[in-house]
């Protein structure tokens, strides 16, 4: 046989050596470990022999001697038994590896093979880093911790994409908007606000979502699935967000606060829609009236108006509403709840609206002022029925004799006079 080699006879599976350009690019990007080690002198491999391996064995143990070859006599005598890593391209990819653990993790990769299992859950994974980091889940063990605020991660990549809200990093910017983000993750899912793509589409309804985990959130409407709890009531929600902002009920806390006006919110969200009452931005359109919402939410409960639906119903007394926040509200005339109290004098009300309202009381404030004659009110109901002296409007009228008013408490004191009178 001459000293040409014929690498087939070395693996089970066809290996196509790269080029020596292509070996070379590799040489400049990986540090060859076996550069300049001396044949051992009984090795027993004569010239222009080759060193087989079999391919049954545990390629991971042999990751360090992958193709070892002494040269013949074409090769100046300098270089007799140099031994050197080869790399080779994957008959099955088109990635160049050069280590045969590596060439072993990449062939699982393209056969879907997974030999490496979790003693606790059974879930099996490609390698053993990828198993490492899976049994910290179990273990609870967390060693990678941010020096800023000492939060502790259990991956190193985890750990860095936190460090970049203290540093403030956000180095992949959205080529459309240029708007950036901390992390590859979120501006894939941020694109997909331009690319209008939704690749994540719920079995049951067929609803679409931009992110698998919204998609996750979403099923859990049909399951009924609810699995995180407050410690404090024990209501459950269906997902980690609701809750933590339910959370907030409990302590009072409202961390996002109203660069114009101060107020203060329990989420971001929140924060945000309120934002739009300064800038007057309104970005949900109703297709059938054209009127637009400052949310989504907002323009939902508008539909129904249109529709005629109300498909939430009291289990009390069946009355129907249009919104499932409606209905909360009033099931509570029922169950006779008033979660909202006022720290000034601990009246309770129903609603957050109501309480608000009240707290002006004690504070004086009437933030809404007349065009006409500058009178100010608590409330913008009393704003409203106060500007029809202006304007001269009496929207209520009086079913059996016509009268109209301004008011709808003054129509209601006015009907009690026809009802006084039938009675007689």
């Amino acid at each position: 046989m001459s000293a040409g080699i014929n690498f087939e006879e070395t693996a089970s599976f066809s290996l196509k050596p790269l080029s020596v350009k292509q070996e070379e690019i590799i040489k400049a990007e990986t540090l060859d470990t076996k550069e300049n080690v001396k044949e051992p002198e009984n090795s027993g491999l004569s010239h222009g022999t080759v060193q087989k391996i079999d391919p049954h064995t545990d390629m991971l143990g042999n990751a360090d001697i992958t193709n070892s070859v002494t040269c013949g006599s074409e090769l100046p005598q300098t270089h007799t038994g140099h031994i050197r890593t080869k790399t080779f391209l994957h008959p099955e990819s088109d990635r160049c590896l050069s280590m045969s653990a590596s060439l072993s993790t990449q062939k699982r990769v393209c056969t879907g093979e997974r030999k490496f299992v979790c003693s606790k859950c059974g879930k099996c994974f490609r390698s053993k880093s990828h198993l490492t980091k899976h049994e910290k889940i179990h273990t609870g063990e967390k060693p990678f911790a941010c020096s800023e605020c000492e939060k502790c991660f259990r991956a190193k990549c985890k750990l860095t994409e936190h460090e970049r809200i203290h540093t403030g990093e956000k180095p992949f910017a959205c080529s459309e908007c240029e708007k950036c983000f901390r992390t590859k993750g979120n501006l894939t899912e941020h694109e997909r606000i331009h690319t209008g793509e939704k690749p994540f589409a719920c079995s049951e309804c067929e609803k679409c979502f931009k992110v698998k985990h919204d998609l996750t959130v979403h099923e859990r409407i049909h399951t009924g699935e609810k699995p995180f709890a407050c410690s404090e009531c024990q209501k459950c929600f269906r997902s980690n967000r609701e809750l933590t902002e339910h959370k907030k009920m409990h302590t009072g806390e409202k961390p996002f606060a109203c660069s114009e006006c101060e107020k203060c919110f329990r989420s971001k969200r929140n924060l945000i829609v309120h934002e739009r009452i300064h800038t007057g931005e309104k970005p949900f359109p109703c297709s059938e009236c054209e009127k637009c919402f400052r949310s989504n939410r907002e323009l939902t409960e508008h539909k129904i108006m249109h529709t005629g639906e109300k498909p939430f119903a009291c289990s009390e007394c069946e009355k129907c509403f249009r919104s499932k926040s409606n209905l909360i509200v009033h099931e509570r005339i029922h169950t006779g709840e008033k979660p909202f109290a006022c720290s000034e004098c601990e009246k309770c009300f129903r609603t957050m609206d109501k309480i608000t309202v009240h707290k002006r009381i004690h504070t004086g404030e009437k933030p809404f002022a007349c065009s006409e004659c500058e009178k100010c009110f608590r409330t913008k109901g009393k704003l409203t029925v106060h500007e029809r002296i202006h304007t001269g409007e009496k929207p209520f009228a009086c079913s059996e004799c016509e009268k109209c008013f301004s008011a709808k408490r003054n129509l209601t004191a006015h009907e009690r006079i026809h009802l006084s009178i039938h009675s007689h």
